[in-house]
């Protein structure tokens, strides 16, 4: 199973589960995501859900062969696109415990999240550009959250910037830092903590935030994806997974010589 869920009275912790691939994004992996989030929607006893990844990392983006693969037939729509994501398919708080590395696609799972914690060895990074991808969407929805600044070094220095759990905290990206083998212990105490509130005034509360949210991103999303799907045509969208798989120096096309 490449998602485990773990039910313990109103709260369902969700764990990526391909730990021998740093928990990458495959299609297969958000298939499951995609029917798990369903499931738990559909159950009237939730009232907090807790993602978080199995064994040393969170989630490391992409898997290299989906970015190898023909996205001919990918959506069109961005929400399409993002249903591997619990935020808008769900009712509930959902809180995001980062354990390990959190690269490109992983940090969608931290700009949907309504409380993000990690562990004191999290690190984040978005590794797009150096592998001849556009970085769209993530930006988009973590402009809400963190330092301007520090999300323009993410993007375009790829793999070159690295944040670690206490930067990552300063740049406003996590709202908490703990041990890690105090991570999921204080992810359950937050679930609980939840728990105990009003659940009609907690649902209501946090349709009117993800609401608002919607409103100011929903426009750049849909434009960010457009840019993603045109750019797959573009030489350099193949030339930079493939040269991470042969673990070589991409050669990248010449602006001159129709780079966009």
């Amino acid at each position: 199973m490449e998602v485990v869920v773990e039910r313990h009275g109103p709260v369902a912790r969700v764990t990526l589960n391909r730990p021998e691939r740093l928990n990458a994004l495959s299609d297969s992996l958000m298939e499951d995501l995609r029917r798990t989030w369903a499931v738990l929607a559909a159950d009237a006893a939730l009232r907090c859900v807790i993602v978080t990844g199995a064994g040393r990392g969170f989630c490391s983006g992409a898997d290299a062969a989906l970015l190898s693969s023909d996205r001919s037939a990918a959506p069109e729509d961005v929400h399409d696109e993002l249903s591997f994501l619990p935020g808008d398919r769900l009712e509930v708080p959902v809180i995001v415990a980062v354990n390990g590395i959190c690269a490109g696609g992983g940090l969608h799972f931290v700009a949907d999240a309504d409380i993000v914690v990690a562990g004191a060895a999290a690190s984040f990074c978005d590794p797009h550009v150096t592998v001849g991808q556009v970085s769209a969407l993530e930006p988009a929805t973590l402009a809400l959250r963190m330092r301007p600044d520090i999300l323009r070094r993410l993007v375009l220095l790829g793999t070159s910037e690295r944040l670690d759990a206490d930067a990552a905290l300063a740049a406003g990206l996590v709202s908490e830092v703990v041990a890690d083998d105090a991570l999921q212990a204080r992810a359950d105490e937050l679930a609980a903590t939840v728990c105990s509130g009003s659940p009609a005034a907690l649902t209501i509360s946090r349709r009117l935030l993800r609401t608002f949210e919607r409103r100011l991103v929903d426009a750049s999303l849909q434009e960010g994806w457009d840019a993603i799907r045109a750019h797959w045509s573009h030489p350099d969208a193949a030339e930079g997974p493939a040269a991470f798989q042969q673990r070589r120096p991409p050669r990248w096309t010449p602006p001159d010589n129709g780079g966009q």
